[in-house]
């Protein structure tokens, strides 16, 4: 597999993470009552968030691939 179409797949793999803190958040702000599970799927959402944000910006400012 090429620089590029790895570069692909792990872009994808950040979006979903975003896309799964999204859901972790709605869930923990409106769903949840227990107060430990209400933190811990906030925590956990924006965790993934920020470890998302690190792996595009990393993706993006790497430059094109050349071959």
């Amino acid at each position: 597999m090429s620089l590029a179409l790895t570069k692909m797949w792990i872009s994808f793999a950040a979006m979903g993470f975003m896309f799964l803190s999204i859901v972790l958040i709605y869930l923990s702000r409106y769903k949840l009552k227990m107060r430990f599970l209400r933190i811990l799927t906030a925590f956990v959402a924006y965790g993934l968030m920020i470890y998302s944000g690190i792996i595009i910006f990393i993706i993006v400012f790497s430059g094109p691939t050349i071959e």
